[in-house]
C-alpha cells in the first residue's frame, strides 16, 4: 500500500518534476500544495502520512507551516522533511541529515536516492510511535 506524501513548495515546476520521481518509486501517493498559506487545509484533506516542506516560500515560511502542523491534533506527529537550498549538501556534513528540532532537513536541489531513504525511515520511525 502506497504512502501518502504532501509536498508544500512555491516552485511548481520543482514539486512536479519531485511528484513524479516519488510517484514513479511506485511506493507513493503525492499531493502538492504550491501555496504555503494553503498547506494546512490540503493537508486535513488528503491525509498525508508525511510532509515535504520547503524552507523558504513567500508569505510562509516552512518553519511556521511546519508550527501550523505540530499544533494541530490530527496533523501534530507526521514527519516533516524540511528542503532547503539555504545549505548545500557540503554545509549538511557533505550530505549528511541535518535534525532541526522534530525535523528533518535536506538540501536543495534534492539528491533522490537520500529523500526516498530518508522518507522512508521518517515514515518506520513514525509508524514505531
Amino acid at each position: 500500500m502506497s504512502k501518502k506524501v504532501l509536498l508544500v513548495d512555491d516552485e511548481a515546476g520543482f514539486t512536479e518534476l519531485l511528484k513524479m520521481n516519488l510517484e514513479k518509486s511506485g511506493d507513493y501517493e503525492v499531493q502538492i500544495e504550491n501555496d504555503p498559506t494553503q498547506a494546512l487545509g490540503t493537508a486535513r484533506r488528503f491525509q498525508p502520512d508525511a510532509v515535504l516542506l520547503d524552507v523558504v516560500m513567500p508569505g510562509m515560511d516552512g518553519g511556521d507551516v511546519q508550527a501550523q502542523f505540530q499544533g494541530d491534533p490530527i496533523l501534530g506527529n507526521i514527519p516533516i522533511i524540511m528542503l532547503t537550498a539555504l545549505v548545500d549538501s557540503a554545509e549538511l556534513s557533505e550530505g549528511a541529515v541535518a535534525q532541526s528540532g522534530s525535523s528533518i532537513m535536506l538540501p536543495k536541489p534534492v539528491d533522490l536516492p537520500l529523500l526516498l531513504g530518508v522518507l522512508s525511515n521518517a515514515l518506520e520511525a513514525a509508524e514505531e510511535v
